[in-house]
C-alpha cells in the first residue's frame, strides 16, 4: 500500500534511538524525510548517516526538549532547511523513577517538562505550518497512563496528559482538518527498556516472565511496529481517523492475561 508520504516532512523527536528510530526508519522507507529533534549531536547524526547510507533522506536539529525556548527555536530551524512540516511525531521521554514517596516536587516538575511539556510546545510551533500543509499529529504514549506500574508517578502523569492532548487537539484542530491520534505503548523492545532490564537481579527470567504476559505471540512489540503504524496514522490513507489512542501492544493492555498463560 502507497502511504503517499514521498517528500513529506516530519518531525520525529527523540528520533536517533530506539522507539523514535524505528519510526524513523519506517518513514523513511515509505519516501518520508524524518527530521530528528534531540539533545544528543552524535546519536542524531549517525541515525540520519544509517539512513542516508540506504539511499533515504533525513535531517537532525540538537535540542533540549526540556527547555521552552529552544522547542521554538528546533521548529523554526526544521523550517528554515525543509521550508515546509507535513507531520509532527512527538515521542521523546523518559521513565525516569519519579514516584510519590520518595520523589519531590521539583524532581516531578521537571520530569513533565521531560515527558510532557515539550509535547504541547512543539506542536504549537509547528501548528501554523501543519495548518498550510493539511498535516497531521501523532503522539506515542506508554501504558503507564491506563496500568499503573509503580514508582512512575511523573512518567504515568505525563502519558495522561499525552492522551487527554490527543484528544482535545483532535477536537481543536478539526477546523483546519489536522488530525491528532496517538499510539500507546507497552512492552516495546529498546536499547532503554534492555538498560532496565539488566538492573533487575535475574535479567533473563525477568524478561521471559514479561513477555509471558503478552497475549500475542509472547513476545515483545517491535519499534518498526510502532513505526509501521505511526506511518498510517500520519498518511492520507488514515484520512477519517483522528482523536484515537492506537494500542500497538500484542494486546498487552486489553485483553485478558490468562490468555496468555492458556496459548
Amino acid at each position: 500500500m502507497d502511504l503517499q508520504l514521498t517528500n513529506q516532512v516530519i518531525i520525529v523527536t527523540g528520533g536517533a534511538r530506539g522507539i523514535g528510530a524505528g519510526i524513523c526508519r519506517v518513514l523513511a522507507a515509505e519516501g518520508a524525510i524524518p527530521v530528528i529533534v534531540g539533545r544528543d549531536a552524535a546519536d542524531n547524526a549517525r541515525t540520519v548517516a544509517a539512513l542516508e547510507a540506504e539511499g533515504y533522506q533525513a535531517g537532525q536539529v540538537v535540542t533540549e526538549l526540556s527547555d521552552p525556548q529552544a522547542c521554538q527555536q528546533a521548529v523554526q530551524t526544521v523550517i528554515s532547511q525543509f521550508g515546509r512540516i507535513e507531520g509532527l511525531v512527538n515521542n521523546a521521554g523518559v521513565n525516569d523513577g519519579v514516584g510519590l514517596e520518595h520523589g519531590d516536587y521539583l524532581r516531578f516538575m521537571h520530569s513533565l517538562h521531560q515527558s510532557m511539556v515539550h509535547y504541547y510546545l512543539m506542536a504549537h510551533h509547528a501548528l501554523p505550518e501543519l495548518k498550510k500543509s493539511g498535516g497531521a499529529i501523532v503522539n506515542i504514549t506508554s501504558k503507564t497512563a491506563e496500568t499503573g506500574q509503580g514508582n512512575t508517578s511523573a512518567y504515568a502523569a505525563a502519558n495522561g496528559a499525552r492522551n487527554a492532548l490527543t484528544r482535545e487537539w483532535a477536537v481543536e484542530l478539526l477546523k483546519y482538518g489536522i488530525r491528532v491520534n496517538a499510539v500507546v505503548v507497552a512492552e516495546c523492545w529498546t536499547p532503554q527498556y534492555e538498560t532496565w532490564i539488566e538492573t533487575l537481579p535475574h535479567p533473563a527470567q525477568a524478561l521471559q516472565e514479561i513477555m509471558a504476559r503478552i497475549p500475542l505471540g509472547g513476545r515483545m512489540t517491535t519499534a518498526e511496529e510502532i513505526g509501521s503504524t505511526v506511518a498510517f496514522l500520519l498518511s492520507a490513507r488514515a484520512s477519517h481517523t483522528t482523536g484515537q489512542l492506537v494500542h500497538v501492544d500484542g494486546g498487552y493492555v486489553h485483553l485478558d492475561r490468562a490468555l496468555a498463560n492458556a496459548n
